[in-house]
């Protein structure tokens, strides 16, 4: 966990007065995976018809921070502030560094690829704004992120970055 420190001094009558520290808002979570960035809009119109639309083109990057550890992804689960969910189903194992993109639309799955489809030609995320969570197969939360197209997405290339 990240803690930001603030030391105040405070010079009275030759002493000096130091504050205490306190820690900053608590969003990181113990986990190895995290999200490292979503395509939360996907480039071109928005279509959710499985044979000419764009949903494939809508993904989240989710990435083994872990120097030592493989992490399989059975049992992990993806939502969004509405409810809609995926569970990875089946093993996929990402070694220290690796990442997968959870893609939308119905596609092969690939660990040589890198890609998992969600089955489902359906938008995830919404392109105003949207709170990804990636949830342990414990039930306990692996990381958190809110945006807003307007406040997150400085270039407006519908993509945003979290974790480097």
């Amino acid at each position: 966990m990240r803690i930001r420190t603030a030391v105040s001094t405070a010079v009275a009558a030759g002493a000096v007065a130091v504050l205490a520290t306190a820690p900053a808002q608590a969003t990181e979570y113990s986990s190895a995976l995290k999200v490292k960035g979503v395509q939360y809009d996907a480039p071109g119109s928005d279509s959710n018809k499985c044979s000419t639309g764009n949903t494939k083109n809508e993904y989240l990057t989710i990435k083994n921070y872990s120097s030592t550890a493989t992490v399989n992804l059975k049992g992990y689960v993806v939502k969004d502030a509405t409810g809609n969910r995926f569970a990875f189903t089946a093993g996929h194992y990402l070694q220290p560094g690796d990442y997968i993109k959870l893609r939308g639309g119905h596609g092969t799955d690939s660990d040589a690829k890198n890609v998992v489809y969600r089955q489902n030609c359906n938008f995830i995320w919404n392109n105003d704004k949207d709170t990804i969570y990636l949830y342990k197969p414990s039930g306990g939360r692996a990381d958190v992120h809110s945006y807003t197209r307007s406040g997150s997405d400085r270039d407006h290339n519908g993509y945003i970055t979290y974790h480097g």
